[in-house]
């Protein structure tokens, strides 16, 4: 089987299995899948009671993978996440004992709602796949894939997560309200029993690492990489921005972008798998200029407006 084939078998049974809990939210759980080909992280920002736990639950599951949650709240301490050692007095040393960020899935919740202390703890696991605790070092086994929720909506009592955090995430992702059908079906499916209860394993560890190491495989045009930095440079020295997307973004939206060529079953990236990769991956990298943000602008709105700006490469 051809690998581009490989992939989007997989990816295909994974997006179908979680679309069984996720209703009508497709493109959402596509761009999570493509964040764990590429080792990425995913912040999912979203009003309450959108299935946001859900969506990493059934992922999880759907890949066989352990799963952790995090519940993050003012008193949360880095040990909390990371884990602790502990003193053994059968046999006179100290024992680590790991914290719940050592698993394949993490979610953590409402993360900024604890202190900068703690949500850098989750730097190092996020960047390194590893945690650090009384000088030794404990790996991470892959696959390792955070996925961070917070309440956009409620800033009291929160701590806004430092540029450095939020250049570590992939993706900054919004669910959204089901529409008014799917919340009627909605209705019905969970009557009885929750379908995330019902879920069965479709992929499995080995599979989902086969499936990273084949996407990096896959064929970007030289002119298609000159286009993405291209958009990255232009929203740096754009006129209503503070601080521009780090080169990290140029390399999430190049990656992504492979990822999603492969989840669609091709070989080669074409400029609408930039386009929507970009999308998602640039905003939360952007800080505008204060007059920007007092006339109501938004970063969404202008990676969108420098999309439809920045010519495509025709060859492409």
């Amino acid at each position: 089987m051809a690998q581009q084939e490989y992939v989007y078998r997989i990816s295909e049974n994974i997006i179908e299995n979680v679309g069984r809990v996720i209703l009508g939210k497709r493109e959402i759980v596509k761009l999570t899948l493509v964040a764990l080909y590429c080792r990425g992280h995913v912040l999912l920002e979203d009003v309450p009671g959108v299935g946001k736990t859900m969506l990493v639950k059934a992922l999880a599951k759907s890949v066989g993978c352990s799963f952790k949650r995090i519940q993050f709240t003012p008193d949360l301490l880095p040990t909390d996440v990371t884990g602790v050692s502990v003193f053994n007095q059968k046999t006179g040393e100290f024992e680590f004992r790991p914290g719940p960020v050592i698993s394949n899935v993490v979610l953590a919740d409402e993360i900024n709602r604890t202190s900068p202390k703690t949500q850098s703890a989750l730097l190092e696991a996020m960047e390194e796949g590893q945690v650090t605790a009384d000088g030794d070092t404990y790996q991470i086994s892959e696959p390792f894939f955070v996925l961070a929720t917070q309440n956009p909506i409620e800033y009291e009592g929160t701590f806004p997560l430092p540029e450095a955090q939020l250049d570590r995430f992939m993706f900054r992702l919004h669910l959204g309200y089901p529409d008014f059908q799917e919340e009627v079906n909605l209705l019905s499916r969970l009557q009885h029993v929750h379908p995330v209860d019902r879920l069965e394993q479709v992929a499995s560890i080995r599979e989902i690492l086969q499936a990273r190491e084949a996407v990096k495989e896959i064929h970007v045009d030289a002119s298609l990489k000159n286009y993405i930095v291209r958009l990255v440079h232009s929203l740096r020295n754009h006129s209503q921005v503070y601080l521009g997307a780090s080169p990290r973004g140029s390399l999430a939206v190049f990656k992504g972008a492979q990822a999603l060529a492969g989840i669609e079953g091709r070989d080669y990236v074409v400029p609408d798998d930039i386009k929507l990769v970009a999308r998602w991956a640039l905003p939360h990298r952007i800080i505008l200029k204060p007059e920007a943000q007092l006339n109501g602008y938004s970063s969404e709105a202008l990676v969108v407006d420098l999309l439809n700006q920045v010519p495509v490469p025709l060859e492409a």
